[in-house]
């Protein structure tokens, strides 16, 4: 494992909820991203996120680390669940709040 292969796992295991997207959740830097961060604020999850624009290594690292080819990836407690276009089915479908219940995952009320 590459020192960036190491760093994403350490940090996708030390965090409940961990998205990795492309600029900040307050400036995101593609359509993807802020649709990910909108629906995530929208449940009442709290996440960490990792911009992928700051750190080339990262930005292609967590690609081969999920073998998964676009950014946002959204992991919970370890576990990758996709990106964006899977969030939103998810969220349209009514299955990410029971799936982030499921796996521990404390959601805020608004």
């Amino acid at each position: 494992m590459t020192d960036v292969q190491t760093r994403i796992a350490d940090d996708v295991k030390a965090n409940d909820v961990l998205l990795y997207m492309k600029g900040t959740p307050a400036f995101p830097q593609c359509g993807f991203s802020a649709v990910t961060v909108q629906i995530l604020g929208h449940v009442g999850v709290k996440f960490k996120a990792v911009n992928v624009l700051e750190d080339a290594d990262v930005r292609e690292g967590i690609k081969a680390f999920s073998n998964w080819p676009t950014i946002p990836q959204l992991y919970v407690k370890g576990e990758f669940v996709g990106g964006a276009d899977i969030i939103r089915e998810m969220f349209e479908q009514e299955e990410l709040v029971p799936f982030l219940e499921q796996h521990g995952v404390t959601l805020e009320t608004a």
